[in-house]
């Protein structure tokens, strides 16, 4: 299974989205795609979505959590880590060079 979380989605590429995925909520697309049609898919969208086109990929992996995460384009106020190989979401975090230690 795939989740697209997409920001400023140009109606082409949301169209195209459609035909792979259901939108329960706007620019929010879910589906279940094979290997090829993922990356073939993942790849339109970023040759053809604007640059302040921004998307956030959570698709199934065989790792201990069961899902990768990616994010693609844009500026966001959560930021993509990882700790001890786990992939999180940040949503505040302090920048290296000014930990307290």
């Amino acid at each position: 299974m795939t989740v697209i979380v997409a920001e400023k989605t140009p109606d082409a590429v949301r169209g195209m989205l459609k035909r792979w995925f259901i939108e329960p909520r706007p620019n929010v697309f879910v589906g279940t795609l094979n290997a090829r049609t993922h990356q073939k898919t993942l790849e339109y969208i970023l040759r053809n979505a604007p640059k302040e086109f921004s998307m956030l990929v959570i698709s199934q992996s065989k790792n201990c959590q069961g899902y990768e995460v990616a994010v693609h384009g844009g500026k966001s106020s959560r930021k993509e880590v990882s700790i001890s190989g786990l992939q999180l979401i940040a949503e505040k975090w302090i920048e290296e060079e000014n930990l307290p230690f």
